[in-house]
């Protein structure tokens, strides 16, 4: 018996992944009249993690047109807080206070909802969706030949011959895969669990709406007010933590991470889980490069970063617009498409880049402690809110105080190595001394440097 062979379809852009990176591109490209077609694996609406947004995904909402349904399903976010389990300390860091004032707060939101929004967005834009539809092999194009990318959907085997591929397919990695390059950043090898829970004591007054991040002495716990009282409490650990465990389920190793933690279980005296805890790695990672011949990776197709700093969806959306760009200026004059796809990857890697620098050194002591007592000479303070509020390019305005924050940093980490005394206050002058470069004593002793060195 003859097997029928599935008749080629062909379009201008096919989009894998129907998440925020995906919807952006997809969007986008069909209101430029390029017929599109985004595949989704799964079907909205789905549950996601990453519900914290960032003040810049606001400037995102508007061109797209979607910013009075996000704000219709969304928690105001005005800014983020940074507590120590070490110290009981809190710190608040407004996004007011950023120096890009034209973005000052952002929102939580339901992922499940938010994905839906942006999907059905992309869709009333014209761009033909399919959800239920994995992609299930690629074989990239030439500059003779074009790409053919086979899905498995509702209806059995599709084919589609499309002029160029845009991968929004998060961790799934599709294309990376195909290419077999990826590099995984052995310097941030964590996991996480989280659940959604009711009941949990809510921030009020000025800090209401904003997420709070608990540093925990191995990891650190993410609190994120949702609409209905909901609040998405998680636990991103070391992987020593989470050999910890001990072979008890996950649920349980929740359980017990939020009862170690003196700041997160005061919270949570009259808390319910109304959800079953979910595990993740959350290993870092790149592929060697975001583009090549008729292709483009977007968001966690690309890379992945720790989710400390809400970053995910403002990079994935932020590179959803870069690749449609590049996909639109690739079909209509190839060299110049080339050119953009360069400069966009350098684009996204500066941004990944100023936010990873953070990332990597926050469970230093130096930073820790630097976060917890910040001081705005030269205005390091207002450069961190900017980063905080999503600013992946840092002006020049910013670049300053971001440099000034890092000198700072390494001299102070230079300077507990070596012993010298004052680099860190004591925790009860925190409050009132903040930090600052410290002199050597006079005597010229080096005291023991306490804690774990940083690293580099």
């Amino acid at each position: 018996m003859q097997t029928e062979t599935p008749e080629i379809e062909t379009c201008d852009v096919l989009v894998i992944g129907g998440g925020p990176a995906g919807s952006t591109a997809a969007a986008l490209l069909a209101e430029r009249g390029l017929s599109v077609v985004m595949l989704e694996k799964s079907a909205h609406p789905r549950f996601h993690i990453g519900e914290s947004l960032l003040p810049r995904n606001l400037q995102l909402f508007d061109r797209l047109g979607v910013t009075d349904r996000i704000r219709a399903i969304g928690v105001h976010k005005p800014g983020a807080e940074f507590v120590s389990d070490a110290t009981g300390q809190s710190t608040q860091f407004s996004f007011a206070l950023s120096m890009n004032p034209a973005f000052t707060h952002s929102y939580q939101v339901p992922r499940a909802e938010f994905d839906e929004v942006l999907f059905d967005n992309a869709r009333a834009k014209g761009a033909a969706t399919a959800e239920h539809t994995e992609v299930t092999a690629v074989t990239l194009a030439t500059p003779t030949t074009p790409a053919e990318v086979t899905a498995r959907g509702p209806d059995g085997i599709r084919t589609f011959r499309p002029r160029f591929v845009l991968d929004g397919s998060g961790r799934d990695t599709v294309l990376a895969r195909v290419i077999g390059k990826i590099d995984a950043d052995k310097r941030n090898n964590t996991a996480a669990v989280y659940a959604h829970y009711r009941g949990v004591e809510a921030r009020d007054g000025d800090r209401t709406g904003y997420i709070t991040v608990h540093l925990a002495e191995d990891g650190w716990f993410w609190l994120i007010p949702l609409p209905d009282g909901v609040m998405s409490v998680g636990f991103v650990g070391t992987q020593a933590a989470f050999r910890a465990r001990n072979g008890v389920s996950m649920a349980d190793f929740l359980e017990q991470r939020l009862r170690a933690s003196p700041t997160v279980s005061a919270r949570m005296t009259r808390a319910e889980r109304i959800s079953e805890p979910v595990g993740t790695g959350n290993y870092s990672y790149r592929a060697a490069s975001a583009w090549g011949e008729g292709y483009f990776m977007m968001g966690d197709a690309f890379a992945f970063l720790d989710p400390m700093f809400s970053s995910g969806v403002l990079l994935a959306m932020t590179a959803g617009e870069l690749a449609a760009d590049v996909a639109a200026t690739w079909l209509a004059n190839p060299a110049a498409g080339r050119a953009l796809a360069r400069k966009s990857e350098r684009r996204l890697c500066r941004g990944m880049g100023n936010l990873s620098w953070l990332i990597y050194r926050i469970n230093t002591p130096v930073l820790r402690e630097m976060f917890m007592s910040p001081q705005n000479t030269l205005r390091m303070r207002d450069g961190i809110v900017t980063l905080l509020a999503g600013n992946l390019e840092t002006s020049w305005r910013a670049q300053g105080p971001v440099l000034a924050l890092k000198f700072v940093y390494y001299a102070l980490s230079l300077m507990r190595r070596l012993g010298w005394s004052g680099a860190i206050p004591e925790p009860r002058q925190r409050a009132k001394r903040g930090w600052a470069l410290p002199r050597p004593a006079r005597s010229g002793a080096r005291l023991r440097a306490t804690g774990q060195a940083p690293g580099p």
